[in-house]
């Protein structure tokens, strides 16, 4: 990876991406509702996702989940829907860690050959390939159709009579039967239980819990104190390792790794070192949600990169919706300032309400701002979820998880705005409204400037609140400022959080001045990079910046000055 690389993720499901079918009925199949292929993501629609300004795809959903739709007919077992989330099926309830979804492949028995194609087509694009890792949970009928010659099962040669054994890869309630309260399970039996993924340690989890998923064993007595039994190494490791590295000999370029905090550090100590040994350019990003296990992942577990959703997510999405300051966000990056390189900053993904659902913002425009802090505050990476650049609502009922405001991950489905971006594949833009083209073409300028301005790409960050907290013609509620320097090339940020345009005035301390080592000028040049004109303004302590701010939007303002010597 390039060092001065800043990292712009695309998150997309390719069973939804493709998917043409404009008249899909909710909680139906895929034979009526239809499913997108890998080979939807051909050389033309990754021109257009790399316009975007990314640097990496995140392909959600590739390795095989369970799921309702029955493919016995190709070897591979069916699932008992019971214990399926969906018609589909969660991404997150993986069945063959060795095998691709058939769903998104268009000829299933040559499926890992389409991805192959498709990790070989994202490179040629100029792309990089994230797919998920999950370590935590599998399918509760997990079973290897295609496992490599040598390979055991999860679960072969457990010893079912005991709770916890440090050579299991389950854990089990011996003498008792799997049940979910309130449902019936149509034929399906489990006996001994197996505890469910979200650290249910009971036969009996109810239907908020993971249920369709059963929790993998790393050597951790979560019954009898927590205690962890790493020496010798668990057996769950070794296999948990040889499927890393065999996604990583894919030629893939990094693992999301689903909530990987339910895993012990220990394994991921042991297993990324063994990883980047033999691929020492992939990189590894931790769905976490503790922070105080932030730094213990990061330089015990040797991730790269961890999810920053229960700080700067959480912070934007208040000061967005008006339930928190502006000036909150200073607070914020400083929680993690030691780190911040490793922090991944998003306003989407799947698990999080889209921007423009009437659940978050209620419309796309509102992102704007937001998205300026998440992607230019600092060098870390930044990330958004197929649609967000159209403002896409994720307001359908479509099936499993209902009306919620999220793009559905557990059905057979379309993303409108996405079909008519696609327009069939020519992506020539004729069914998008103006608004939403006006929407793509601010998050293509924005992501790419993250690596065509070396300010953003690896320039130090000034924040500028705390000069601003008491002024007269700034509100510190609703507007955010920033500088970013490079070897003289500034850019002064500014996000406005407000419903309305905002005439502010910047104080620009002198400590910025003897900080960076630059002179200060009564009056400058400077392109404004997101709107395309110029702009004179003055960058001096001695009188304050004047600018007028766009309402849910903002200004990045770059000018040249001589670095000091």
């Amino acid at each position: 990876m390039d060092a001065s690389e800043k990292i712009i993720i695309y998150q997309v499901l390719p069973r939804l991406f493709g998917n043409e079918n404009r008249t899909c009925q909710a909680g139906a199949s895929k034979q009526i509702n239809g499913c997108g292929k890998m080979g939807d993501f051909n050389q033309r629609a990754l021109e257009q996702i790399k316009s975007l300004g990314a640097t990496h795809i995140w392909y959600t959903g590739i390795i095989e989940h369970a799921t309702q739709t029955d493919n016995s007919l190709f070897g591979i077992q069916p699932d008992n829907p019971s214990v399926v989330k969906g018609q589909a099926g969660s991404p997150y309830a993986i069945k063959d860690y060795y095998d691709v979804d058939p769903d998104i492949a268009t000829s299933i028995p040559a499926r890992m050959q389409e991805f192959e194609l498709l990790v070989k087509r994202t490179h040629k694009a100029g792309m990089k390939v994230i797919i998920d890792f999950v370590p935590n949970h599998v399918a509760r009928q997990y079973h290897s159709d295609v496992k490599p010659e040598g390979v055991e099962d999860l679960g072969e040669g457990d010893d079912q009579n005991v709770a916890f054994s440090p050579n299991n890869n389950f854990y089990y309630l011996p003498g008792q039967q799997f049940h979910i309260e309130g449902m019936d399970l149509q034929g399906y039996y489990e006996m001994p239980a197996k505890a469910t993924g979200n650290d249910q340690f009971t036969a009996q989890p109810n239907q908020g819990d993971w249920y369709e998923t059963v929790k993998l064993n790393y050597g951790v007595d979560y019954v009898g104190g927590r205690q962890g039994h790493f020496d010798p190494i668990p057996r769950t490791w070794k296999q948990m390792l040889h499927i890393l590295q065999y996604w990583a000999d894919k030629g893939i370029d990094g693992f999301r790794c689903d909530m990987a905090e339910m895993v012990p550090v220990e394994f991921w100590r042991w297993a990324i070192t063994q990883v980047k040994a033999l691929h020492p350019e992939i990189i590894f990003i931790a769905e976490i949600y503790n922070p105080d296990e932030y730094q213990n992942y990061i330089s015990q577990g040797h991730f790269d990169y961890l999810y920053d959703k229960v700080g700067m997510y959480d912070c934007l999405r208040a000061v967005t919706q008006g339930n928190a300051l502006a000036s909150d966000i200073t607070r914020q990056w400083q929680q993690t300032d030691s780190i911040r390189e490793h922090m991944l900053y998003f306003m989407e993904n799947h698990d999080e309400q889209r921007l423009a659902s009437d659940f978050f913002a209620g419309d796309g425009d509102r992102g704007r701002a937001p998205m300026i802090v998440a992607a230019c505050l600092g060098t870390n990476p930044t990330m958004i979820y197929f649609g967000q650049e159209l403002g896409e609502r994720g307001m359908d009922a479509e099936g499993f998880s209902g009306r919620d405001g999220r793009t559905t991950i557990f059905d057979y489905w379309m993303v409108d705005a996405i079909r008519r971006w696609r327009n069939k594949g020519r992506f020539d833009n004729r069914q998008l409204t103006p608004k939403e083209v006006s929407l793509q073409q601010f998050y293509s300028r924005l992501l790419g400037l993250c690596n065509s301005e070396a300010a953003i790409r690896e320039g130090e960050m000034y924040d500028l609140m705390y000069a601003n907290l008491r002024s007269e013609r700034f509100n510190p509620g609703k507007q955010f400022a920033f500088v970013r320097q490079h070897e003289g090339e500034v850019i002064l940020a500014i996000a406005n959080f407000d419903e309305q345009d905002a005439e502010v005035e910047i104080n620009i301390p002198q400590h910025l001045f003897e900080y960076f080592g630059l002179p200060e000028v009564d009056q400058v040049h400077a392109e404004g990079l997101l709107s395309g004109c110029p702009f004179n303004i003055s960058f001096s302590s001695k009188q304050p910046t004047r600018l007028l701010v766009p309402a849910n939007n903002g200004r990045l303002l770059k000018f040249k000055l001589e670095v000091k010597k």
